[in-house]
């Protein structure tokens, strides 16, 4: 099993629930609301006057435990619904999974996904 977290744009979150749902066998993912910078090193705003550099970016995290047959699947869609080709579409980091266990069942493993 793998846990996929992918930083995105925000206004690209109903796609990517709209896609993942109607195209995978994702059955939920989680949602944060999140703050970073990387390349794009945030932006520049006035406030009353006077230039303030904002460097943390406003953006969403979307984490999804997948089975190891379904990543790539699930990459794809991921990287379909968001990008925009522009600086500051996200990242995305797979990592591997060494159980899960349905609390309300105690089902383990890929059943309790």
């Amino acid at each position: 099993m793998k846990k996929i977290e992918a930083i995105i744009r925000q206004e690209k979150l109903e796609d990517l629930k709209e896609n993942l749902f109607k195209e995978s066998n994702v059955k939920g993912i989680t949602v944060y609301q999140v703050l970073g910078c990387g390349r794009q090193l945030g932006w520049k705003e006035y406030v009353r006057g006077k230039e303030v550099l904002t460097t943390l970016v406003p953006k969403v995290e979307v984490g999804i435990v997948v089975t190891d047959q379904e990543v790539d699947q699930v990459v794809e869609i991921i990287i379909r619904s968001c990008r925009t080709e522009e600086v500051g579409d996200g990242k995305i980091f797979i990592s591997d999974i060494a159980e899960v266990i349905r609390i309300r069942t105690s089902e383990r493993g890929e059943e309790a996904i």
